[in-house]
């Protein structure tokens, strides 16, 4: 083995080493599919030739902006034409993509505005208003100018511009359709900047590098499968973990994208049947609303819909209700840290494939096991940084390490350290590993309900609600008791023509539950959701301290 010691000769040049960035994709796409189609939104179908001419006008218009390699721009955008060309052109000029919730507050706006240093903003006509007032409250505030407004008009959902900003189309015009990509020197440089939700504080920047990228685009290819041409329905916001990466890896294989502004259950419908969509990412309360769809919302469609579904744990009901419709669902895992989903509950038909329904969704709500762009994941605890017992019930913090765990937080790095203490990436969540490896999230830590000394999964119970056939959504929560510390509370939303009263749902989970999770309060109300569909229980637990 004496010639492994001998590198004589063998370090990287420009002919075996290129820095690792998804921009790679697309330009492999437009060389071999240029005639194939690479977007569609409503009416508009764009060939990878001319999506691609589009991006680079708009990289070109960006430099003749004045935005250079390193400077941030921002988006307030939905999953419309402009945002799918500012996720490639962005970093295609070289700068630092900073796509925003669009559910966000003024005041949280601004923050993010000036935190990053955005020097320009995509602003939907819609969200024209929440960046102007962000804006003006950063002048007001002392907090600088703020990023310039290039507004995008929406026509084909009926909006106008407004005449106060330069529209993205006018914009675009400027452009060169042959502007090249300002390639990355190093692959460690930065490619996104992506906000934590921020409920609990201001949110923490979180920054991508091209490397994790272009990694997490070629990890989602390989385990969902995408195979050759996949067509994509985007419904996971393009500002939330840049879309879970799915815009990128779509193009691995010269797929499809389908953009969607409005998560409705007959918009998703017609685009499985119109647009023959082989794949989705979502929330499982996007499940839900394909599951619940009125029968006017339906469209029949004859081949089965691959689903990545993450954001909460998917009950095990609403994996077993929506199979039947024509969908495969696989749960995943991650976090806005770890560009989306690193975790999947990879399925084994020759275990599994013969288990009755029931038992089958069961496997199917597990976490999971590590996705190949990702070094490890495993559950350790949190002390001593040992791995639990793979017993099926010792519990820990889920953490992971690999090349898709981001860079760490802007301007933080005391935030950093912590999150990387030990040499892993500490998620905040906690699990146990059943016997074969598979982990399974009983709960955020913060969700964990401790009442009289026993550990209860909000998780668990919200399970066996979801159970009950009048039950539409369920949040568990901790409400203080004197005598208990706490006990869980219930958070209850029923379908549409459905009623149960809180004895009912007491009582049918006291038949499959120990006594002691239980829930002792049950509320009927629509439950607090962020624009991703995740459940907003810090809302809940400020409501069941009032109870």
């Amino acid at each position: 083995m004496g010639w492994m010691k001998d590198e004589t000769g063998l370090g990287k040049r420009k002919a075996n080493h290129a820095p690792l960035t998804p921009l790679t994709f697309l330009e492999r796409a437009e060389k071999i599919w240029p005639e194939r189609e690479a977007l569609i939104y409503g009416q508009e179908r764009f060939s990878y030739a001319d999506y691609v001419g589009r991006i680079r006008r708009l990289v070109s218009a960006l430099a003749g902006r004045g935005v250079a390699p390193g400077d941030v721009v921002s988006t307030l955008l939905p999953n419309i034409p402009a945002h799918f060309e500012a996720t490639w052109g962005v970093p295609g000029a070289g700068a630092v993509l900073n796509t925003i919730n669009t559910r966000l507050d003024v005041d949280t706006v601004a923050y993010i505005f000036s935190h990053g240093e955005s020097k320009l903003v995509l602003a939907d006509t819609q969200f024209v208003p929440l960046a102007e007032a962000a804006k003006k409250l950063m002048a007001a505030e002392g907090m600088g100018e703020g990023p310039e407004i290039i507004e995008v008009v929406d026509e084909a959902a009926g909006f106008a511009p407004t005449g106060r900003h330069t529209t993205y189309e006018d914009f675009l015009a400027g452009g060169d359709p042959a502007a090249p990509f300002v390639m990355p020197e190093d692959e460690w440089e930065s490619l996104a900047l992506n906000y934590t939700s921020g409920t609990t504080g201001r949110p923490k920047g979180v920054v991508y590098s091209h490397r994790g990228a272009h990694l997490i685009a070629l990890g989602t290819a390989a385990a969902w499968p995408l195979g050759h041409w996949p067509r994509l329905l985007q419904i996971v916001p393009l500002f939330h973990c840049n879309g879970w990466g799915h815009a990128w890896a779509v193009t691995v294989n010269g797929g499809t994208a389908i953009g969607i502004r409005e998560i409705r259950a007959g918009a998703i419908y017609d685009a499985i049947a119109d647009h023959k969509v082989t794949h989705f990412g979502g929330a499982p309360i996007v499940l839900q609303t394909i599951i619940n769809a009125k029968d006017e919302e339906r469209r029949p469609f004859d081949h089965i819909v691959e689903v990545f579904t993450a954001g909460a744990p998917p009950p095990a009901a609403v994996l077993a209700a929506i199979e039947p419709l024509g969908f495969n669902v696989t749960q995943v895992y991650g976090l806005t840290e770890t560009y989306g989903h690193v975790v999947e509950c990879v399925w084994k038909e020759e275990l599994w494939g013969d288990l009755p329904q029931e038992e089958r969704a069961e496997i199917k709500a597990r976490t999971g096991v590590a996705m190949p762009m990702i070094e490890a994941v495993t559950v350790l605890d949190p002390k001593t940084l040992e791995e639990v017992p793979a017993d099926g019930h010792s519990l820990g913090e889920v953490m992971m390490r690999g090349n898709t765990v981001m860079k760490g937080y802007y301007k933080n790095p005391e935030a950093t350290e912590e999150a990387f203490a030990g040499g892993w990436f500490h998620s905040g969540d906690v699990a146990f590993r059943h016997p074969d490896g598979y982990i399974k999230i009983t709960d955020r830590s913060k969700d964990i309900i401790i009442s009289g000394g026993e550990n209860i999964s909000s998780i668990e119970v919200e399970g066996v609600l979801m159970k009950h056939p009048a039950v539409l959504l369920a949040a568990v929560v901790a409400k203080p008791d004197e005598k208990w510390g706490e006990v869980p509370c219930a958070f209850v939303e029923l379908k549409e023509g459905q009623t149960a009263t809180e004895e009912e749902l007491i009582a049918f989970c006291r038949q499959r539950l120990a006594g002691f999770k239980t829930p002792k309060k049950v509320v009927f109300r629509e439950l607090p959701k962020t624009s991703t569909g995740k459940i907003q229980k810090f809302v809940l637990r400020e409501a069941a301290k009032t109870l």
